[in-house]
């Protein structure tokens, strides 16, 4: 894997932010690649304009370094590549208000930065989280979007707090999401346990059969709260990241705490009420939906209605792979989605 690239702070207008929302002064810390092959003379888009840039979003917990397996390849191929850390998240800034980390302020900083780096479209790839703010980005600001890839994370609405009770049950604690209601409870554990956490959760793909032998699948009664008790969780398979991955992840978390990252989950009840289109409006543009087989989080099947929204969708499977699928099989994720992009986005690939 070649160097990935440095940060560069880059400060956003807040022109793009919902209305009768409180400003705040927001700084995304960005890594970018400039399109390597277009610098050589590659040929221009197969769509009108220029070749769309290539925005990554990451997820919970991680940060835009998550994708260092993806951006010199893209790069290569033909596209200019930016990952940022998001709202919250490492060195970008992370405002005090909870109500600060809507999806409209989410996909508003992805809009602002398009406009801070002069680029009109990108196509924005989103895994986990980070995959519900990039399904926003078609819906909210459909004139910067050129298409969108999920990874891992499908095209629905987002979960309901009455949907989590529903299947989870009144206890907080048993499921993530409603254990990070409540502020500074998750904080409590998390912010002393950074490394111990990407040490247990960021591990490769486990077959589900295998999981529930264990004891740590749903089926076999185990919560759907892995963070709550992590010196009790079970290591059930090899981790996705090397030493050095590890203390960049649990040095950055150490220093800035999860409080940014665990309030975007304090505003599923807003998103769901405010921006009710993200997930059920049909898209048009094209995407890409890239699932992993042993994903306990996002399995494939929640993708299985993407098709009656998606008119101009390709959907694949990666075999045996986790939740952590971009850094676990990093040739397998990146080859289908450079080749969905030359097809879709390069004027010698256009058939």
């Amino acid at each position: 894997m070649e160097a990935f690239p440095p940060a560069q702070m880059i400060k956003l207008s807040g022109q793009m932010q919902p209305l009768g929302t409180a400003p705040a002064e927001v700084s995304l810390s960005v890594h970018q690649l400039p399109a390597a092959a277009q610098a050589l003379g590659a040929p221009a888009a197969a769509t009108d304009g220029p070749t769309p840039a290539v925005v990554f979003c990451h997820g919970f917990p991680d940060l835009g370094y998550s994708w260092r397996h993806q951006l010199g390849p893209v790069s290569q191929a033909g596209f200019r590549v930016i990952a940022p850390d998001q709202r919250g998240y490492g060195g970008s800034s992370a405002p005090e208000q909870i109500e600060a980390y809507g999806l409209g302020q989410l996909c508003g900083d992805l809009a602002e930065l398009l406009d801070a780096l002069e680029i009109e479209r990108a196509v924005f790839v989103g895994h986990d989280w980070g995959g519900f703010v990039a399904w926003g980005m078609p819906v909210l600001f459909p004139e910067r979007c050129a298409g969108v890839i999920g990874v891992c994370t499908p095209y629905t609405p987002f979960p309901s707090l009455e949907f989590l009770q529903m299947m989870f049950g009144d206890d907080p604690e048993q499921m993530y999401m409603m254990w990070f209601q409540e502020p500074g409870v998750a904080e409590a554990v998390l912010d002393t346990r950074a490394r111990l956490m990407f040490e247990k959760l960021s591990v490769q793909g486990i077959d589900p059969a295998v999981l529930a032998e264990l004891g740590v699948a749903r089926e076999s009664g185990f919560n759907f709260n892995p963070f709550i008790d992590l010196e009790g969780l079970p290591t059930v398979a090899p981790s996705v990241l090397t030493e050095e991955d590890l203390e960049f992840y649990a040095s950055t978390f150490e220093r800035t705490g999860f409080r940014g990252p665990v309030n975007w989950y304090r505003n599923i009840a807003a998103n769901g009420l405010n921006y009710p289109a993200v997930g059920t409006q049909a898209l048009e543009l094209p995407t890409l939906m890239l699932c992993a087989e042993w994903d306990p989080a996002l399995p494939p099947e929640l993708a299985s209605g993407m098709p009656a929204l998606c008119s101009d969708l390709e959907m694949h499977t990666i075999p045996k792979a986790g939740h952590w699928v971009h850094e676990e099989y990093p040739d397998q994720l990146n080859g289908l989605m450079i080749d969905w992009l030359k097809r879709r986005f390069l004027a010698s690939n256009k058939s």
